[in-house]
């Protein structure tokens, strides 16, 4: 599995990692996907206090169970939490749910009423206490993110992840290159678009089968074309886990990105971003 440099963290990361929302209906197939997953070098998982009020959290314990050095593990605070004291405790109420001492990434799940300032400190205080490595935001807009930057100082804020998938292109005017501009890592979520995904288009088609893919390893390869793009889609079983650490190894030519664009704009530029 190829790795990048993750934002401003000196660390190297799997540029495909594994995504959990909703993952708590099936805990068994959600188990074995994401060890699965691991075996495949889908190191880095992605989960919340969100999902499934802590269970999504619980199982992802369980999935990384004697593994926790091999995993890159990133967990959110809800923002009606993300006081400098209700960060704090959410952090340390995840990190109890998953069994472990440390995130290596601990987000903000988007904007919220909190004054900024009070979530900055707090995360910064985790950091200095080792219960996370690094933070970064989700869900943030170019002007929001902003913010963030100003408040934090440069070289503090490691990623913002966002919705970004074939219909949702729209981070590239705009989000993109601002954060390779300050050094932050996107990181995509559902890049399959959400049970949306257009498995027949014939761009899509034809690209998988001269290039010996399928269609979902055309679209991810394609979303993680940018060296400063992650992705985290979410595996139901642990073929699907397969499937995706496959879109590593594929090659798309600079004909295939073109052919995907034309089939797929990126459309205008948006006030706000995009999200499910």
């Amino acid at each position: 599995m190829e790795t990048r440099r993750f934002g401003p963290t000196q660390r190297s990361v799997a540029m495909i990692g594994q995504g959990t929302w909703e993952m708590e209906h099936e805990r068994r197939a959600a188990v074995a996907a994401l060890q699965r997953g691991l075996d495949a070098g889908l190191t880095h998982i992605d989960t919340a206090e969100m999902y499934g009020a802590g269970a999504v959290e619980e199982l992802v314990g369980e999935a990384i169970a004697g593994r926790r050095g091999d995993v890159f593990l990133a967990s959110k605070v809800l923002p009606e939490n993300a006081s400098r004291h209700g960060t704090i405790a959410a952090c340390e109420r995840s990190l109890a749910r998953v069994r472990t001492d440390h995130f290596d990434l601990y987000l903000l799940h988007w904007p919220g009423d909190h004054p900024i300032e009070e979530t900055v400190s707090a995360f910064e205080s985790l950091r200095a206490a080792g219960k996370i490595l690094a933070w970064g935001v989700s869900n943030f807009s170019a002007d929001e993110l902003a913010e963030v930057v100003r408040v934090a100082g440069p070289g503090r804020v490691a990623c913002n992840q966002l919705l970004y998938h074939l219909r949702e292109r729209t981070i590239e005017h705009e989000l993109i290159p601002m954060c390779a501009q300050h050094g932050i890592a996107v990181v995509a979520y559902s890049p399959f678009g959400s049970g949306r995904f257009p498995a027949r288009d014939r761009t899509l088609g034809a690209i998988a089968k001269e290039r010996g893919a399928t269609p979902y390893q055309v679209a991810l390869r394609f979303l993680v074309r940018d060296p400063n793009v992650f992705a985290i889609p979410k595996a139901a079983s642990a073929e699907h886990a397969l499937e995706n650490a496959g879109a590593a190894q594929l090659a798309l030519s600079e004909e295939d990105c073109r052919q995907i664009e034309r089939a797929f704009p990126r459309g205008r530029r948006r006030k706000g971003v995009a999200t499910i």
